[in-house]
């Protein structure tokens, strides 16, 4: 006859497990899934309550095998850490508010290589840890194609930090010591991707050239780079007059370097869309159909 066990009783210790262990009843279903969840958070498990509760659920009603109930478990927990595994790199990330692709109109610039950009989405350029440079005039949407792949690459299992140039180099230059500074330079050199924003928009020092130099060149083959900017390569002593490594520089990054070239107008400068515009044009529509 059956043997119905109370909760926590005891079961007793054996080397091998009995063939009738089936002759244990579990104790009603409910209290049963809910301890089953407990305990599995208890030993580890990151997935929320209610899920595991519902997985249970299903698994009881569907009568799925135990090596079924596993697999869902797995797949369950894998998706709950590849999840906060994201949420994690995207807030070391900082990427920022940032228009999606799907909003960014092709048609504005008067020339941008969109095929290009799209290869660049491949992140094939992250394996040898090739760079990336997004050039063009102020207002032509570098910014946001830059944080596009840095998005996309968070998505796919890299680690990213996004900064300007300007706030990267004010964060190592507040640094007390040396050692302060080499600490706080991991931020930049560890990532699979660093985005650099708007180099060039606001001058810089020598020292500052010195510390651009330092990141670049310890990333130099190892991990990828992207730099938006609106200066040729050869203006890039422009910012950091005095500075003996922007020749360096310069020849580290380009080295390995994909070259995307924006030409138009701001798009802050954009004419604003009139409200009744849609309006007017159906009107006249219906006036042409019924003339």
């Amino acid at each position: 006859m059956p043997v119905t066990l109370e909760l926590g009783a005891h079961v007793p210790d054996c080397d091998v497990i009995p063939h009738d262990l089936g002759k244990y009843v579990l104790p009603p279903e409910r209290i049963m899934t809910i301890d089953i969840a407990d305990g599995l958070r208890g030993i580890g498990l990151c997935s929320s309550r209610e899920a595991i509760l519902a997985l249970i659920t299903h698994a009881t009603k569907g009568r799925l095998s135990p090596a079924q109930v596993v697999e869902h478990i797995v797949v369950l927990e894998r998706r709950e850490r590849d999840a906060r595994n994201l949420a994690s790199r995207t807030k070391r990330a900082t990427l920022g508010a940032m228009k999606s692709l799907d909003r960014f109109d092709w048609s504005f610039p008067r020339a941008i290589d969109r095929p290009r950009y799209e290869q660049l989405l491949t992140l094939a350029f992250t394996e040898p840890g090739e760079n990336v440079l997004l050039r063009g005039p102020s207002g032509v949407g570098k910014s946001t194609l830059a944080q596009n792949l840095g998005q996309h690459a968070l998505e796919n299992g890299r680690s990213v930090c996004f900064s300007s140039v300007n706030a990267a180099l004010a964060d190592l230059l507040k640094q007390e010591s040396i050692p302060a500074v080499e600490r706080r330079m991991k931020r930049y050199t560890t990532p699979d991707v660093l985005l650099l924003d708007e180099l060039g928009y606001l001058p810089c020092d020598a020292r500052s050239g010195d510390l651009l130099y330092s990141i670049i060149s310890r990333r130099h083959e190892r991990a990828s780079t992207i730099i938006t900017t609106n200066l040729a390569f050869k203006e890039w002593g422009s910012i950091f007059p005095g500075a003996a490594c922007v020749v360096a520089l310069v020849d580290r990054f380009t080295q390995h370097c994909h070259v995307l070239d924006i030409d138009g107008d701001s798009w802050r400068q954009r004419p604003e869309p009139d409200p009744a515009a849609p309006a007017i044009a159906l009107r006249r529509k219906k006036t042409r159909r019924a003339s």
